[in-house]
């Protein structure tokens, strides 16, 4: 489980929990740290399962072995296992002091890893022959983006629907660069194999758009996602820090300010 969790990575869906639930400005810290964590225990869970022989067959994760690669199949199934029992187990534990919140969270965090609409269908849909491309990112990337999201603005005391809008996109954006990645990207670069939706035949907007296609894509999801930000007591702290995650994130676009009336946007430049 250690080599799953603490093996790198970006933190990208814990920070968007945090962030948020800061933007919101009348929320518990604990229950979002709580949150946060769950999060990113079912982030790197899916990791481990996808990397499996029965999906991937990955041999790296963020530069070196995977789970199963390392400590063998039976244990890698077990840690996927054990990550999304210790998610909730986490979350259950921060929200002592905040019953309330824990019915909501509970179930904005479990929606996104479920069969429907989360992670599950996500990774159903990649054994289907000809899967809808926006149905799949939305299931296997943007479903998680979402609770992030809206288990910061639970969190934070905000509007969690009000926030939905800047999940989706931005998580459409995460798995549109991925794709780019996988097509004109380095494994040694990525920490990770490239190549691997050719390999496995699996929808990709790379694919299906081109790289200039996909990468036009990437830069109007962005730009919507600002757009979209609910107004709230730090949106500008949000979106200064959403604009350079993006800019972190995303080398393939060129970042664009699109509302110039808003002080965020006039000190994107000095970032």
């Amino acid at each position: 489980m250690r080599h799953a969790v603490f093996g790198g990575g970006g933190r990208v869906r814990p920070r968007l929990v945090l962030s948020v639930s800061k933007a919101c400005g009348r929320g518990d810290a604990q229950v979002a740290a709580a949150a946060a964590s769950a999060i990113e225990f079912l982030h790197c869970a899916s990791l481990v399962h996808d990397d499996l022989p029965c999906f991937d067959d990955a041999p790296l994760r963020r530069g070196r072995a995977t789970v199963h690669v390392e400590h063998g199949e039976p244990l890698a199934v077990l840690v996927g296992d054990a990550l999304i029992a210790g998610a909730f187990e986490v979350l259950g534990r921060g929200c002592a002091s905040n019953p309330m919140l824990l019915g909501p969270l509970v179930a904005t965090v479990a929606r996104s890893v479920g069969a429907i609409r989360g992670i599950v269908a996500g990774q159903a849909w990649e054994s289907e022959p000809a899967p809808n491309l926006r149905l799949y990112h939305r299931a296997k990337t943007g479903a998680l983006f979402e609770a992030a999201v809206s288990a910061g603005a639970i969190a934070g005391g905000g509007d969690p629907a009000a926030w939905l809008p800047v999940g989706s996109r931005l998580g459409e954006a995460y798995q549109i660069a991925d794709d780019i990645m996988d097509l004109v990207g380095s494994a040694k670069a990525l920490g990770k194999p490239v190549g691997q939706d050719h390999r496995n035949d699996r929808p990709s907007a790379a694919r299906e758009l081109g790289v200039g296609g996909a990468c036009e894509r990437l830069q109007t999801l962005c730009n919507s996602m600002f757009t979209c930000v609910p107004s709230v007591e730090g949106r500008d702290d949000f979106v200064l820090w959403a604009m350079s995650l993006c800019k972190a994130l995303f080398p393939q676009m060129e970042q664009k300010a699109v509302q110039p009336e808003s002080t965020a946007y006039s000190a994107v430049q000095a970032l």
